[in-house]
């Protein structure tokens, strides 16, 4: 079974923000692909494997994007009901 929370090292391998690309918003490390367009392409209906190759990153990237994107809706407030 996979870690509910991956180690933060594990992410950074893959994922990194710089705001001077893509205006700060998480991109795969070494790439302009942002987590938001990975999530979106797998939401689409596209595989991992697709993902990769659409946007040419490994689809260990395309692992750890949904990861940092899974942690990071863990982290935000519940909507009120």
């Amino acid at each position: 079974m996979a870690e509910a929370h991956p180690r933060p090292e594990e992410l950074e391998h893959w994922i990194t923000s710089d705001e001077s690309v893509r205006f700060g918003k998480p991109i795969v490390r070494g790439t302009r692909v942002t987590v938001e367009e990975v999530v979106g392409a797998v939401a689409s209906g596209l595989t991992l494997a697709e993902v990769g190759e659409e946007f040419d990153i490994d689809p260990q990237a395309v692992q750890a994007a949904l990861r940092y994107a899974a942690q990071a809706a863990s982290n935000e407030r519940r909507w009120a009901q």
